[in-house]
């Protein structure tokens, strides 16, 4: 009897947790395959929510925690001490796949770890665009992944633009929709009751820094803030990323900490952050979430800055710069953008598709020695 395949589960942030969840899951207890989690990166400071946590609630076996970082390091250390540690994992488990989501530093540790180790790397969610250092993370992990599952046929075209072989591109669909479609989330009486939250009607802030404009985030966020502040509307705040420049965003929150008009969190259980933002009135910031799950609820965007730049664009989502009387009236606007959900990230079947990939012997026996693929 062949012996199950060990798939290695990278997880550095709540974000890419709720990506990977639904394709976990579907492994989880076949026994075809042995489920192993590493969990790294946000999840494992304090100050973000220790998020570990939701991992381990969600009884998943095999978990192994490490801590990269202290909020001090940079990314380039974050990096550094990220392949150091999975390095020493692979090694004492010997896996047969790694897989990796999206464009975080974990994501490229996990990469370089599998390349350089010849253990066979998915990556998930290629092929995407924005406009900061996230997209060469991203790029440069797809280069060192052997497979691909994308989210739609636009980025699967990217992945052999960049060289990839059309043969391991696969088109699942983005995972989180599984759980947006899904039965599973909480009542929106349950989530604002877990989290004290008594506003009727609320925006949902998330806002991140971009590494390449440091020079300009003390201004943005300020400009946020005040247009904010002004609209005397109601916000749900959750924290940004730890990306350098987060310490500008963090005591600029002290304007809103304690606002009757602001609840703001560290961190948000998945499931009840996706209801929260499907009964929100808008979302703003810059934050994917915002070109991802919002448009797939209908629920309109405020998108500031370059952050999300080319990462697509759709009806319900309005664009501003930081001047705050363009992003204040946007505020007053916003709700004008209202549209239909958008289907365009998939239909909520990712993980039935990622399994039958990971079931099918081809996928095992592809090479691992990759090859540029010339455009025709």
């Amino acid at each position: 009897m062949e012996h199950p395949k060990k798939i290695v589960f990278v997880t550095g942030t709540r974000a890419d947790f709720g990506k990977l969840k639904s394709l976990m899951q579907i492994i989880q207890g076949d026994s075809k395959f042995e489920l192993h989690v590493f969990v790294t990166g946000m999840h494992m400071l304090a100050k973000y929510g220790y998020t570990c946590e939701e991992v381990e609630k969600a009884n998943f076996p095999n978990i192994h925690k490490f801590i990269n970082q202290n909020v001090s390091d940079s990314m380039d250390h974050v990096l550094a001490k990220s392949i150091l540690g999975l390095s020493d994992y692979v090694r004492e488990i010997d896996p047969d796949m790694i897989i990796v989501h999206g464009d975080r530093v974990e994501a490229l540790a996990g990469a370089t770890v599998g390349a350089l180790n010849n253990v066979l790397t998915g990556h998930i969610e290629g092929g995407e665009v924005s406009g900061t250092v996230d997209e060469l993370i991203r790029h440069a992990v797809t280069k060192l992944s052997h497979t691909h599952f994308v989210a739609n046929s636009e980025a699967q075209k990217r992945l052999i633009q960049l060289g990839e072989r059309s043969e391991v591109t696969h088109i699942i669909g983005s995972p989180d929709i599984d759980v947006m479609n899904s039965n599973s989330l909480p009542s929106l009486t349950e989530v604002k009751k877990r989290y004290e939250i008594n506003y009727d009607n609320y925006g949902v802030v998330i806002f991140h820094p971009v590494t390449t404009e440091l020079e300009d985030l003390k201004n943005h966020i300020q400009v946020l803030i005040d247009a904010l502040l002004q609209s005397n509307k109601n916000y749900v705040v959750i924290y940004p990323n730890n990306d350098n420049g987060s310490e500008i965003i963090f005591n600029a929150f002290d304007r809103i900490i304690d606002h009757k008009n602001f609840r703001v969190f560290p961190s948000m259980r998945f499931e009840h952050f996706l209801q929260l933002l499907k009964s929100a009135d808008f979302m703003i910031g810059n934050s994917s979430a915002g070109v991802r799950e919002a448009p797939h609820f209908g629920v309109p965007t405020i998108n500031l800055g370059t952050r999300q730049n080319n990462r697509v664009s759709l009806p319900s989502i309005l664009n501003s710069n930081f001047d705050l009387s363009e992003l204040s009236q946007a505020i007053q606007n916003v709700d004008k953008k209202k549209s239909a959900q958008t289907t365009i990230f998939g239909d909520g079947n990712s993980a039935e598709k990622f399994y039958e990939i990971l079931s099918d012997q081809a996928l095992w026996k592809m090479p691992k020695q990759k090859f540029f693929v010339d455009l025709n």
